[in-house]
């Protein structure tokens, strides 16, 4: 088979077809309004998640989000866990293992303390996760605020590109 054969068949259109996927806007509500409706899902008060929520897509570190909303860093982690930003839980595919071994009993909580590499405030957010998924309604409610990708991180990397060099530059 030519070329010519395999190219009998197309054509050239000047004119091409908007293909998109439908949006609803929610902006209409506000991010308190919308958590209200899953508040068995947070950790904390409605618009004490939407503080969080909001200081973190602005940029704000964990510490700082919390900060703002009054509360712990884990209960912020928590929020934004549920939310969907899984970047706020640094533990290891095999220190997660470990806390679920704790968590069906096998291991005594000293034991997986001495054996996780993290602080006692990292190793309850741990067993939170391990134990509660994101929401998909609170996901869906800040869908919009986490655009690119549905992790904060993925924001702060974006905005920052420009002051990263690739590894091709270091040639």
């Amino acid at each position: 088979m030519t070329l010519s054969e395999i190219a009998a068949g197309v054509e050239t259109v000047t004119e091409q077809r908007q293909r998109s996927v439908g949006s609803v806007d929610a902006t209409g509500r506000s991010l308190d309004e919308r958590f209200g409706e899953s508040a068995a899902s947070l950790p904390c008060a409605p618009s004490t998640a939407a503080t969080v929520v909001e200081a973190y897509a602005r940029g704000a570190d964990l510490e700082t989000a919390a900060a703002d909303a009054a509360v712990t860093p884990v209960t912020a982690a928590r929020v934004l866990y549920r939310c969907g930003v899984t970047s706020v839980v640094q533990l290891s595919a095999s220190d997660r293992r470990t806390v679920r071994e704790w968590l069906a009993g096998e291991r005594s909580r000293t034991a997986v303390l001495e054996s996780v590499d993290c602080d006692p405030a990292e190793f309850t957010l741990a067993g939170y996760v391990e134990t509660h998924d994101p929401d998909p309604d609170l996901v869906a409610a800040t869908a919009e605020l986490f655009a690119g990708g549905g992790d904060a991180t993925v924001q702060k990397r974006d905005r920052l590109a420009e002051t990263m060099s690739s590894p091709a530059e270091l040639r």
